[in-house]
């Protein structure tokens, strides 16, 4: 078996597009979340400042350490008075150290708009106090930088997202394993019935363990009927082969056996003119009757052969039941007497079918014979007719052990014989003569006795002729 070219995994089809998301739309909102909270962290400097500003150009109260340090914890913002004409500092809720730099600073490049303190970044905003002795007062509020606000912005969408993964990888792996073990052995099973291997069924664990069954379980299913019904069409090919092969086998044999039986017949006929109408020494010659009996067995066969080569062009015709087991008798008591097998037949059912009465006649002909030979010496062989609702049965019983257990499937099939001398062809004969009727050949073992019956629908009956 050639393997063919694998593509990608579910795995790769499924978990990695659905991480891939995960982590794009994380990105994404990390970057959002980042832009958004340094935005914010901005304008609530610029908002803090003006508030401040405001305070202090609206107070009248003067600015003493004590009331910068009070500011100072209020707000968080520190707080520089800068004696602009005398170029000096006065004062300030900074350290010293820091109150240099920041001096430093200003007397550089002026009061920016941001300078550093403790390596902190402060936005510097400038307003002018009403108190008793106006002056210039510098507001130094702490900005969180882009990297603080990113972190701070960004570690909760993190967390969410790294516990999602968490979850989400080992599930996809758990359901894409399941999901391809299931497919992968639905693709074995197609190879096999691609190679051939029609009938076979496969089990679906999901289905067994009680889920509700899905897509993968309906393919499942799906896949189990097709396996089946290209075993029945593979069987009903190989059967209507051999059917036909049989036919053209059957018509062969019954076109040689039709001209010797005719040959032995005229021979006979030739014997008895010659022996004054079949006396001896004024004794009649019964061997004579004899042969012709078992010549007319063996036509019967032949009928029964022709019936399995080519359909019978004969149209049918009324067909008494009660004849017809009548018949069937006569033509196979010398068998009978041979075997020391008893033949009875039961009860009248005066009833007729439309039918084709050689090819009923050598049906139950083959059907009588093998009842004989199974029945063996001492044994007992009834032929009868029925009828009721069901439909119409023509039923040959007997007492012998039955056919073997090993061939009960297979009973009906040609060249099946339990028989070391058979050919296995009457039951076959019986069992197209029963089909081409419309109807069917059974059997079973009831209470020790071995029945086969030829069912016919109630539609063949004759109308009227039921007593």
């Amino acid at each position: 078996m050639s393997s063919s070219p694998r593509g990608r995994s579910l795995f790769g089809q499924l978990v990695l597009p659905v991480v891939g998301l995960v982590l794009a739309a994380v990105l994404g909102n990390v970057a959002f979340s980042a832009w958004l909270a340094v935005r914010r962290s901005f304008a609530a400097a610029r908002a803090s400042h003006e508030r401040v500003v405001e305070a202090l150009e609206g107070s009248r109260v003067s600015l003493s350490p004590q009331v910068l340090d009070a500011l100072y914890r209020l707000t968080g913002s520190h707080f520089v008075i800068w004696n602009m004409a005398e170029d000096t500092l006065g004062l300030s809720t900074l350290e010293p150290a820091d109150l240099d730099d920041v001096a430093a600073a200003f007397r550089s490049s002026g009061p920016s708009a941001v300078v550093m303190i403790d390596g902190r970044r402060h936005s510097v905003g400038v307003a002018r106090a009403a108190g008793v002795r106006p002056e210039r007062v510098f507001v130094l509020s702490p900005i969180q930088g882009a990297l603080e606000s990113t972190v701070a912005a960004a570690w909760p969408v993190l967390a969410v997202a790294a516990a999602t993964l968490a979850v989400l990888v080992p599930l996809g792996l758990a359901t894409t394993g399941r999901l391809a073990r299931r497919i992968s052995a639905v693709e074995r099973h197609v190879e096999r019935i691609s190679h051939g291997e029609f009938g076979t069924t496969l089990e679906d664990a999901a289905a067994t363990e009680g889920s509700p069954r899905d897509e993968v379980g309906r393919l499942v299913a799906g896949v189990n009927r097709l396996s089946a019904e290209l075993d029945s069409l593979r069987n009903t090919v190989v059967a209507g082969e051999r059917q036909r092969l049989l036919g053209q086998l059957a018509a062969g044999f019954a076109h040689e056996l039709r001209n010797a039986i005719t040959g032995a017949r005229l021979a006979i006929d030739l014997h008895r003119r010659r022996c004054h109408s079949g006396t001896t020494g004024g004794t009649v010659d019964e061997s004579l009757t004899v042969a012709c009996r078992q010549l007319d067995i063996v036509e019967e066969e032949v009928r029964g052969l022709l019936a399995l080569g080519t359909p019978s062009d004969t149209l049918p015709t009324p067909v008494d039941l009660d004849a017809l087991v009548g018949e069937v008798r006569d033509l196979t008591a010398p068998r009978c007497e041979h075997a020391g097998v008893r033949l009875d037949c039961g009860p009248a059912v005066a009833v007729a079918v439309i039918g084709r009465h050689d090819a009923l006649r050598a049906a139950l002909v083959n059907l009588a014979l093998n009842a004989i030979d199974a029945a063996g010496r001492g044994g007992h062989v009834t032929l009868r007719g029925e009828v009721d609702d069901r439909g119409i049965r023509i039923v040959v019983e007997d007492d012998g052990p039955g056919p073997p257990a090993a061939l009960a499937a297979t009973l009906h099939e040609p060249f099946v014989t339990g028989k070391p001398e058979g050919v296995g062809l009457g039951l076959a004969v019986a069992k197209a003569v029963a089909e081409q009727h419309g109807g069917r050949l059974e059997w079973g073992r009831i209470d020790n006795h071995t029945r086969f019956v030829i069912g016919l629908p109630l539609s063949t009956m004759q109308d009227g002729c039921r007593a």
